[in-house]
């Protein structure tokens, strides 16, 4: 029973993580219905600069606090502006194109950033390791282990913010008045158009604020595992499936479905075989494919042909 309750710890730890990304992919299709494939590398981004940042913080000798304030701040800061970027210059020229030449378009953003990560001069094609001193403050454990239940605080740091950061998205898409905008251009764009509803900058406010979540679970990925260029196309997957299992477009589906992706990874891991893990993400894709299209939280939306 203690194996079961650390291995569920570990699966929400994880899963909370990939709700992050998911909810980058969930809130673009919601207000495009476009997936962005481009959003796992910002995500990758995201951890290649708090790498840099936790170098310097510690190098410079700072404290854990003030080192994970730079390191968080200035990742978040840098995928905002990559995520505004991205929609201005690779998107927004296209926005009333064929939908298949956005999808090529954010391919083609993807490969970009991940090549141009791998330059030697940027980061290059080998895992990095955060610093010695982030990692072992982050891995350290809290309280006693007796029961045999270990919890750390990357752990408690990766579910308290990432649950921080999915209530304030909660709240100002239902208690503001950019939320409102967006929830009536998630609804009907051309409509929330004409009512007066400025669609670039709710469209530019998507792309920045889901940068920004993918960044902060960037860095907490980075400390658990490594920093890696290509890290955005593994666990960028895994999140696209958490919001297809969840229903893309619905916010409370990609916490529930990154959640169950999380656990199930983890149980598999430790139960079955941890070459299996990855197997069993793709194939809970093709069971809710084949079973529910739509996903949990999704609904089947007919249209005219």
């Amino acid at each position: 029973m203690g194996q079961f309750a650390q291995q569920l710890i570990v699966g929400l730890s994880v899963g909370a993580t990939y709700a992050l990304i998911a909810l980058g992919y969930t809130m673009v299709y919601g207000v495009l219905r476009l997936i962005n494939f481009a959003h796992g590398d910002v995500y990758m981004v995201g951890a290649v600069v708090g790498f840099y940042l936790a170098r310097f913080a510690v190098g410079a000798g700072w404290g854990v606090a003030a080192s994970l304030l730079l390191i968080f701040g200035g990742a978040i800061v840098v995928c905002v502006v990559l995520g505004f970027l991205i929609e201005f210059l690779a998107y927004r020229p296209l926005r009333n194109r064929p939908r298949i030449v956005v999808l090529i378009t954010a391919i083609g953003v993807s490969l970009l950033l991940e090549n141009t990560a791998q330059l030697q001069w940027v980061f290059g094609a080998q895992p990095q390791k955060y610093p010695t001193a982030i990692q072992l403050a982050l891995n350290a454990r809290i309280g006693s282990a007796a029961s045999g239940i270990v919890v750390t605080r990357l752990d408690v740091l990766s579910l308290g913010l990432s649950l921080a950061l999915m209530g304030a998205l909660s709240w100002i898409v239902l208690r503001t008045r950019t939320g409102l905008a967006l929830r009536a251009v998630s609804y009907r764009f051309d409509t929330a158009m004409l009512m007066g509803i400025n669609t670039n900058r709710i469209i530019s406010f998507t792309f920045m604020f889901g940068s920004g979540l993918a960044a902060v679970a960037g860095c907490m990925d980075g400390i658990r595992y490594n920093a890696d260029p290509l890290m955005g196309i593994q666990y960028g997957l895994k999140a696209f499936i958490a919001a297809v299992l969840g229903g893309i477009g619905s916010i409370p589906g990609a916490l529930l479905g990154a959640l169950l992706i999380g656990i199930t990874e983890t149980m598999v891991k430790a139960y079955v075989s941890s070459s299996w893990a990855d197997a069993v993400a793709f194939l809970v894709l093709v069971l809710i494919l084949l079973i529910k299209p739509s996903g949990l939280f999704g609904r089947h939306e007919p249209e005219k042909v």
